[in-house]
């Protein structure tokens, strides 16, 4: 398997918002309206963001409050990485928008 899914699938990582403008704003639109957000963990070399496909039934926003900015956000979505198909597990908190996630394989794919 590949070395950093293999890393990122062992334990919990520190994750933050990624993307291309990083915002409490952007935060929201990509995952109530676009269905994408980008997840970036930050302990890897020169941090790993990720563009995760939001799965909205298992995704958990009831505990936001995001004209507040208080809350933990449940994201949970699939993408592919290095040929491997995995899920992504995070818990962001608006106040900072940092967290802690985890990748789950799914299934390796051969090019």
């Amino acid at each position: 398997m590949d070395e950093l899914v293999q890393r990122l699938s062992e334990g919990t990582h520190a994750v933050t918002i990624g993307g291309p403008k990083p915002s409490l704003e952007e935060f929201r639109k990509r995952v109530e309206d676009m269905g994408y957000v980008f997840i970036k963990f930050t302990e890897t070399r020169g941090g790993t963001d990720l563009g995760v496909r939001v799965d909205k039934s298992a995704t958990d926003l009831s505990k936001v409050n995001f004209e507040q900015h208080t809350g933990v956000a449940h994201i949970e979505g699939t993408l592919t990485l290095n040929y491997v198909k995995v899920r992504c597990i995070a818990d962001v908190e608006l106040a900072t928008l940092n967290g802690t996630g985890h990748l789950v394989v799914l299934e390796e794919v051969h090019p």
